[in-house]
């Protein structure tokens, strides 16, 4: 006779945010580990917009909120970038009155408005046991958030920015690092043929690590990150002597989205916000490239440099994982499972130091992950330096600073 697996329960599992390669691996990985150990597992879709726009009756077509997950479909996207559940940056906690689900429409009418409870009973619809979100800390907030309701969830760390709190690595970086460097070397080509400045805008809205990593492997001369302000005219100064100093004649910058001129603030793109408060970021390389062209010269002899000006933006993030935004989501997945089994819940799966580890959820809201300036980042230079690489992690900048 065989051996039929005793049902242990459902799992759900959502992502959250941007997009990044490495969602579907560790989607995968949940599900394969779950069901063989007799679990089934939902996945929500479009992140927290499922669970908040689902309809509890059985009759309702909530295919566009949740499907069940099998083996054929995690293998074959598996492979792949981007996450096939969807995404968004839903936030249930503070939703829009125009955001409401129509079917709640006349329960919830606010300016703005609290749907937890109502993802609550959704998960209970649902038969859901514990809940694993994917995402940054924004998405995973409302993973607390649920978690000190008396919800089981255990979750995992995304982030191109590297900025989530409590664990050194965020799946998505190292494509994000990887993909920062290959462009950049590409666009050196142009930008020696030319003797012009590169100015490359990459993500990284609270936290440079983004800019960091890529200028310590040698893809730019200098970058500039939001945890220090900058002076223009001491990086265009920089910036001249780099490109005067090489053969090709040119010299290259990587600009956090987030970077601050001294004495200024953020540059946004508009005025618009997302569901979490955060106003689109988007500008400040173009303005950059435009004060290094016009100061320049006074750096140069008085001739005048022109610059190459691209934002990275989604290049970075589209496409395959690479071998580590591959590997460690499939071990994030079944560290995730292992505290299942062990009937463990409110945890976040960390890599630190090197070594997977678990630490409680909390620590998502209760601190911020950026570059140690002081540790890091010479403010003289604007530019990574280091004192040792002995016995530091594989990225160099923990989550410790």
């Amino acid at each position: 006779m065989a051996h039929v697996k005793k049902f242990k329960g459902t799992i759900g599992i959502l992502t959250g945010g941007g997009d990044v390669p490495g969602l579907n691996p560790a989607i995968r990985a949940v599900t394969i580990r779950a069901l063989r150990e007799g679990y089934q597992v939902i996945g929500i879709r479009r992140g927290w917009a499922g669970i908040t726009h689902l309809i509890r009756d059985p009759k309702a077509d909530n295919s566009e909120n949740y499907q069940v997950l099998d083996e054929e479909t995690v293998r074959r996207a598996g492979r792949t970038g981007g996450t096939f559940l969807h995404t968004s940056r839903t936030n249930p906690m503070k939703m829009s009155k125009a955001d409401v689900p129509e079917h709640l429409k006349d329960k919830y009418n606010e300016e703005r408005n609290d749907l937890i409870p109502e993802v609550l009973k959704n998960l209970d619809f649902l038969g859901i046991d514990y809940l694993i979100p994917i995402g940054g800390d924004d998405t995973l907030s409302v993973g607390v958030r649920l978690y000190r309701e008396g919800f089981r969830v255990i979750a995992i760390p995304k982030t191109m920015d590297n900025d989530v709190p409590g664990t050194d690595y965020c799946i998505g970086f190292s494509t994000c690092v990887t993909r920062t460097i290959q462009l950049a070397n590409s666009l050196r080509t142009s930008a020696g043929s030319h003797e012009r400045f590169l100015v490359l805008e990459v993500f990284g809205r609270y936290a440079g690590f983004t800019a960091m990593l890529p200028t310590m492997a040698g893809a730019a001369d200098r970058c500039v990150i939001p945890e220090y302000k900058f002076n223009m005219d001491r990086l265009t100064e920089l910036l001249v002597y780099d490109r005067n100093r090489n053969p090709s004649k040119y010299s290259v910058l990587l600009i956090s989205e987030g970077a601050m001129f001294e004495g200024g603030e953020m540059v946004f793109a508009d005025q618009t916000t997302d569901a979490f408060g955060h106003a689109k970021l988007g500008g400040i390389g173009d303005l950059v490239s435009q004060e290094l062209k016009v100061r320049s010269a006074k750096f140069n002899n008085g001739r005048t440099i022109n610059v190459i000006n691209q934002k990275l933006g989604y290049m970075v993030r589209g496409g395959d994982p690479d071998a580590i935004d591959s590997i460690v989501p499939m071990a994030y997945g079944n560290l995730a499972l292992d505290l299942i089994l062990k009937g463990v819940h409110g945890r976040l799966v960390v890599l630190r130091n090197g070594r997977y580890d678990n630490m409680p959820i909390d620590v998502v809201t209760s601190t911020k992950k950026v570059v140690n300036v002081q540790k890091y980042y010479n403010t003289e230079r604007l530019r990574p330096y280091f004192h040792s690489f002995e016995m530091n992690p594989l990225f160099i900048m923990t989550s410790e600073g």
